[in-house]
């Protein structure tokens, strides 16, 4: 039975992959797909290869031979919650202004 120290001898890349892992490789392999890097078909078959992976090491051969991605803007986030805001903000305004209407028709009318 594996130990604690085994896993230790054995090194981070023959840890086992979890779905994120996963979910995140297929993630950046799309990317390199969309920049004209891959085919559908290699797609595909990374895809297929990256699913079936059960350590990170497996994962990395999905992308051993494709270049780093730059990193994500952590301003993603932020800009999402500024849209949500903004969305928001216009909702309420076309409700006031919905209830605005309905009061001056019900005066006039």
């Amino acid at each position: 039975m594996p130990t604690a120290d085994d896993d230790r001898r054995l090194g981070p890349l023959t840890m086992r992959a979890s779905d994120e892992d996963r979910q995140r490789v297929i993630e950046a392999l799309e990317h390199h797909t969309q920049l004209g890097r891959l085919t559908l078909d290699e797609f595909a078959d990374r895809c297929d290869t990256v699913l079936a992976a059960k350590t990170l090491d497996d994962l990395r051969a999905a992308t051993h031979d494709l270049p780093a991605l730059p990193p994500t803007p952590a301003a993603t986030a932020g800009s999402e919650a500024a849209n949500d805001r903004h969305v928001l903000l216009v909702f309420a305004i076309a409700l006031i202004a919905a209830v605005l209407l309905g009061l001056v028709y019900a005066a006039f009318h």
